[in-house]
């Protein structure tokens, strides 16, 4: 492990609802290997949230929020030197905005701050099949210097529940972080 981290968590109105929630959770658990998480959910997000999961439990963490048009918030600035941001799920429009230079909410500013700045942007795509410009847009996001982690689960692990299952996922996007992580490694 290098230094600790500043990470900003992005969540959009994507399906995947348990991955944002998932993610949160382990990076609580993680917290000595981090200086700073810093969340921004889009309305959509939130009324996926409670549909999904059926509760608004993202009210609950220690986390700092922000509204998704708070354009002070210091991870829209590259000043602020937050080195790690995680869009789970993300959005195939906030994908598009986000590879076509559009920062019309603190989630696409930030994303672009992230490149800009050659930090780590992960973006775990949650829709399926993916049509030419969504994979133009993966391509264009990419080639900047952002990594497409699409929200695919893996089964080597035998996973025995949803929660389980959707770790598999949580698990690869925190190795994606650079953070140091009990997870199931392949052949172990």
């Amino acid at each position: 492990m290098d230094m600790k981290k500043k990470i900003v968590i992005a969540i959009t109105g994507a399906s995947g609802a348990i991955y944002a929630k998932l993610l949160i959770e382990k990076l609580q658990l993680l917290s000595q290997q981090i200086t700073e998480v810093a969340i921004v959910m889009s309305d959509n997000a939130k009324q996926v949230w409670r549909f999904e999961l059926d509760n608004e439990d993202y009210n609950n963490y220690p986390f700092k929020f922000y509204e998704k048009t708070d354009f002070m918030a210091p991870f829209a600035s590259g000043s602020a030197k937050f080195d790690t941001m995680v869009i789970v799920p993300c959005s195939m429009g906030t994908l598009g905005r986000i590879a076509n230079g559009i920062s019309d909410d603190l989630i696409s500013r930030a994303a672009d701050v992230i490149l800009k700045e050659r930090r780590k942007l992960i973006l775990v795509a949650r829709d399926m099949p993916f049509n030419l410009i969504h994979i133009r847009n993966m391509r264009a996001v990419t080639e900047a210097g952002g990594i497409i982690c699409p929200a695919v689960p893996s089964y080597y692990s035998k996973p025995k529940t949803v929660e389980e299952l959707a770790m598999t996922v949580v698990n690869r996007v925190i190795d994606l972080m650079g953070l140091d992580n009990e997870s199931y490694r392949w052949n172990e």
